[in-house]
């Protein structure tokens, strides 16, 4: 396995990191040990990881805009 950071944004879901060891939120660190979703639609009262909520709220992850 590469030990390369690896970010996939699922499809009306949360962004996928791969390979994560550690990060830092809000000035707390934390520890991860392989794959972390991240939320991308706002509403995770889990932020900032993916709780779901995103399915719950019509989350499409689609550009709106200019």
């Amino acid at each position: 396995m590469s030990d390369k950071l690896k970010i996939t944004a699922i499809d009306s879901g949360p962004l996928k990191v791969s390979n994560l060891k550690s990060l830092e939120f809000c000035g707390k660190a934390m520890e991860v040990d392989g794959d972390a979703f991240f939320c991308r639609c706002g509403e995770s009262n889990n932020a900032p990881f993916c709780n779901g909520t995103h399915s719950k709220v019509g989350f499409t992850g689609a550009h709106e805009g200019g």
